[in-house]
């Protein structure tokens, strides 16, 4: 397996490539438009047939530039010259992202637009991907944008910060983001191949980042973060001779203990008030609850926790996925071979499940007990997630400096996307079910009772809860004591999740 050499640094080539790439223009909405719906969504799917169709032949710039950078075809020099005027074949060729073949190019990196939903675009560089080679990814392969990677950037709170950390940065499409709202972003590798991919992505979009050399926190031992994001190696593989050890995805320790170290030890690094956001695997055995696992790790950071387990996988399912990724075609041998060593090392440590999810933590700026909340969901979410984590965390720091009577004091109100659901059994005269569903954020359905109906029905900002519960008690012959702490229960979860907010 051979590795492609990264790109050069030379500050006036890159100028020259922005400027071209700006005007072709190489963005996420016109590389949609050119390729049509069908096409771009099937090559979301990594299917990437409909795509290279939808280029065939192309000679306009976009079309090149697709054809060239995003599916690793052979391109006609003549074709890259005119869709990149100012840098030129012979500037690309310089810069180490195209190579000579006769009278075509081909790229040596991967090179696609990235953007986000406040309309920023930038561009990322990374190795060429599995669709564009012949053979099994390298095991130092640098990785662009993947479905990981734009979860957590998702799922990140975009709060003005002074100082953020990327651990992990890889290309550095985390730290991109970062860039938009920190004064300064720090961004550490181990992988000096991925420091200079992010150096060049740095360079090519106009910003700067402190990146360091390191095993994920060592290299900012003893500094302090507003924000830390990490899409860290959580892969769990097997450490057995013959599996290869991706430097993106394998953090060279056993099971899930990468993603258990970096939960444990982040606070270190966390100022007051300051958020971590982490994207990790778990391993769940027979009869085990993953929030036993995810639990015991937040409880020794002794920070704050937000968990949300957004998928679970089999051993099966699992080791196929990840034989895939690194570009194992399926019924070869080597493929083969690959499945059984992980179907083998989970069956010898017990594990039937391994969880997928993301990881909030916050280091309060008041001395109480840290709040851990640990959820699963795995239907469809808000996009973004960043200002529903903000919300969230906001709200639930709010309540755990809050006693209950405190929260039956307030006078709460539903939010806006907030609706209730009943269900009856055929000529019921009262429902059997009722649901308080939430349209945006985790997009929750909670099951209510009598009484916690009733409440969230009067919940319009006038009335305190208590004296709402007080009433309804009544109303039901339920004793007023009971109420309220029922009462107390639900508002704290309804408002954690952003269903319910003060008045």
């Amino acid at each position: 397996m051979s590795t492609s050499a990264t790109p050069s640094s030379d500050p006036a080539l890159i100028d020259r490539l922005r400027q071209d790439l700006a005007a072709a223009p190489f963005r996420v909405d016109s590389v949609r438009e050119r390729l049509g719906e069908v096409a771009a969504a099937a090559l979301d799917r990594e299917q990437t047939l409909p795509a290279r169709r939808a280029v065939a032949g192309a000679t306009d710039a976009l079309g090149v530039l697709i054809g060239c950078f995003g599916l690793g075809l052979a391109t006609a020099a003549d074709d890259l010259q005119a869709a990149l005027p100012r840098t030129g074949v012979t500037g690309a060729v310089s810069l180490g992202i195209v190579e000579p073949h006769g009278a075509h190019v081909i790229a040596r990196c991967d090179l696609r637009p990235h953007g986000d939903d406040l309309d920023h675009c930038w561009w990322i560089a990374s190795d060429p991907t599995e669709h564009a080679r012949s053979e099994p990814l390298p095991v130092d392969h640098v990785l662009g944008i993947g479905g990981a990677s734009t979860t957590l950037a998702s799922w990140t709170p975009r709060t003005p910060v002074a100082r953020a950390l990327d651990v992990g940065t890889g290309s550095g499409v985390q730290a991109l983001h970062l860039s938009g709202h920190a004064e300064t972003v720090v961004a550490t590798d181990l992988s000096e191949r991925a420091l200079r991919y992010a150096a060049f992505n740095a360079a090519l979009n106009g910003t700067d980042w402190d990146l360091r050399s390191g095993s994920f926190l060592d290299p900012v031992a003893g500094e302090t973060f507003d924000l830390v994001v990490s899409n860290p190696p959580f892969v769990i593989t097997p450490r057995a001779e013959g599996v290869p050890l991706y430097e993106y995805r394998d953090g060279g320790a056993a099971g899930d203990a990468v993603v258990a170290a970096l939960t444990k030890g982040i606070g270190a690094h966390l100022a007051p008030g300051g958020i971590a956001q982490l994207l990790g695997n778990w391993e769940i055995g027979e009869g085990q609850d993953w929030r036993d696992t995810v639990g015991a790790w937040v409880a020794e950071s002794g920070l704050d926790a937000w968990v949300v387990q957004r998928a679970v996988q089999d051993p099966a399912e699992y080791a196929k996925l990840w034989s895939r990724d690194g570009g194992y075609r399926t019924g070869t041998p080597e493929h083969d071979a690959l499945v059984g060593a992980w179907l083998d090392d989970f069956a010898a440590r017990g594990v039937t499940r391994i969880g997928f999810g993301i990881i909030t933590l916050h280091r309060p700026t008041t001395d109480r007990a840290p709040f851990v909340d640990l959820v699963e969901v795995t239907g469809p979410v808000a996009t973004p997630m960043g200002p529903i984590v903000a919300a969230g965390i906001a709200a639930r720091d709010r309540l755990a400096g809050m006693d209950d009577d405190a929260v039956l004091d307030t006078a709460w109100r539903c939010t806006e996307d907030v609706t209730t659901e009943t269900h009856a059994a055929p000529g019921a005269s009262h429902p059997n079910v009722i649901l308080l569903r939430q349209g945006g954020g985790l997009r929750r359905a909670i099951r209510l009772d009598t009484l916690e109906a009733a409440l969230v029905s009067v919940c319009d900002g006038e009335l305190s809860a208590r004296q709402s519960l007080a009433a309804i008690s009544g109303l039901l012959d339920r004793p007023t004591d009971e109420a309220l702490a029922a009462g107390a229960t639900l508002i704290r979860r309804l408002a954690a999740d952003g269903l319910l907010l003060p008045g």
